[in-house]
């Protein structure tokens, strides 16, 4: 039974995963939306919302802990520059979830992953 396990596996390793979700926390970051299956949404949004939490108080601290899940120095400029700073008001719900409907190849459920204004 998996009673208080948190995160979902993908059927993937452990490094890969964890590569998985540093790549979709640096593109999420970087073009404001992208598109990804409901699951992968869902396990993205847990990391995106940590990532900007952390980067609040934009220390050194702060650069260093976003450093760890954003893996381009560009990005991370973005993130202090601008996400910190539109969001320094708000206490969570960063991203938002559309669901767009099923894949054409094979039919997964598909989701819009996008940063809230």
């Amino acid at each position: 039974m998996r009673h208080r396990q948190s995160g979902r596996k993908f059927g993937r390793s452990a490094s890969h995963r964890q590569a998985l979700t540093r790549n979709q926390v640096t593109a999420l970051l970087r073009h404001g939306r992208i598109q990804t299956t409901e699951a992968k949404a869902k396990e993205l949004r847990r990391w995106v919302e940590r990532v900007v939490t952390v980067a609040k108080p934009a220390n050194v601290h702060a650069h260093r802990q976003a450093a760890l899940y954003v893996n381009d120095r560009e990005v991370a400029q973005k993130l202090f520059a601008t996400y910190v700073e539109r969001y320094k008001e708000r206490n969570g719900g960063y991203t938002a979830i559309y669901k767009l409907g099923p894949r054409h190849g094979d039919g997964a459920p598909m989701a819009l992953v996008v940063m809230v204004d």
